[in-house]
């Protein structure tokens, strides 16, 4: 039990530096030159993948949105757009009807996905997942979407120099748990707190602190946890408050420096990855099968 997510974990470092000697992103990156406006589309921890592509994107003076392959219409497209598909295995039945949509209508087009994806526009990252709890294929997609965005190979050799594993001194909750970070790292609460759902079994959501403070905070107890990711002001002061409710509160902060916000996410990524091991181990889970029953349902999940 949980084997795989652990091999898959361990790979990524190795994976992320294969990709720094690639140029397959760069070539990608020429695809999309001159594009007025390029759309990310991704599912799941695609979406959050695409959420940071685009603010990567945008930080570089392109006009970059994301949004859910099940939300994307033709009709959505307008002269001088390009788009980025990031689907890590190639099945996922919204992703296939995008990708789809887009070379029906001529749009300049990269794909990201796995190493079996026999798509010609596509960027392959290097690792296959064999656990239904994706990790490698997360990073490293990531680190692709930092190459589109023109990241040096020098700071993505930084980031997979980063990944060692530190101490972890978050205690599982006893009913529920939130994770809540601010800007970027908000994104990173939401994808850590999906590997722990799935991983663990753990009900476990992520905010940036306006979501967790308007509203979001109001079902937790004494009996919950919080963990804080990189606090500015605002979040500081939900820690606060969490604490004068007794909840069991938690910090993590990163001292990785990139000059890429999107790959700088990548080392607590991993870490949030270490914990839903962890938790899943404390609770005897089998992480390497995420969905289970009536959720594998063939019907709900189209090729």
């Amino acid at each position: 039990m949980t084997a795989q997510l652990e091999r898959m974990i361990a790979a990524q470092s190795g994976a992320i530096a294969q990709l720094a000697a690639s140029e397959a992103a760069v070539e990608a990156r020429a695809r999309l030159a001159g594009a007025r406006r390029v759309w990310l589309i991704g599912t799941g921890t695609s979406l959050h993948a695409a959420e940071l592509g685009a603010a990567e994107l945008t930080r570089k003076g392109i006009d970059a949105r994301w949004i859910a392959a099940n939300a994307f219409d033709r009709e959505l497209l307008r002269d001088g757009d390009a788009a980025v598909v990031i689907t890590h295995t190639g099945h996922t039945a919204y992703a296939r009807r995008s990708r789809a949509l887009l070379l029906e209508a001529g749009v300049p087009l990269v794909s990201i996905t796995g190493p079996e994806v026999d798509w010609p526009e596509a960027v392959r990252t290097p690792v296959a997942e064999v656990s239904e709890t994706y990790t490698v294929s997360y990073t490293t997609a990531l680190v692709v979407l930092a190459g589109l965005a023109g990241a040096t190979t020098a700071s993505i050799r930084a980031v997979a120099a980063a990944l060692e594993p530190e101490d972890d001194d978050v205690p599982m909750p006893a009913r529920a748990m939130a994770i809540v970070g601010p800007g970027s790292w908000s994104v990173t609460a939401r994808e850590g707190a999906l590997k722990i759902r799935e991983g663990a079994r753990i009900l476990c959501e992520g905010f940036d602190p306006d979501r967790l403070l308007h509203g979001g905070a109001v079902p937790y107890t004494p009996a919950d946890t919080l963990l804080v990711l990189q606090p500015d002001e605002l979040t500081s002061g939900l820690r606060h408050a969490a604490r004068l409710e007794r909840m069991a509160v938690t910090t993590w902060t990163s001292t990785v420096e990139t000059g890429s916000p999107l790959l700088d996410q990548i080392p607590m990524t991993v870490r949030l990855q270490r914990l839903a091991l962890r938790f899943a181990r404390l609770r005897g889970q089998d992480a390497d099968v995420a969905i289970t029953g009536a959720w594998a349902d063939s019907e709900l999940w189209p090729d």
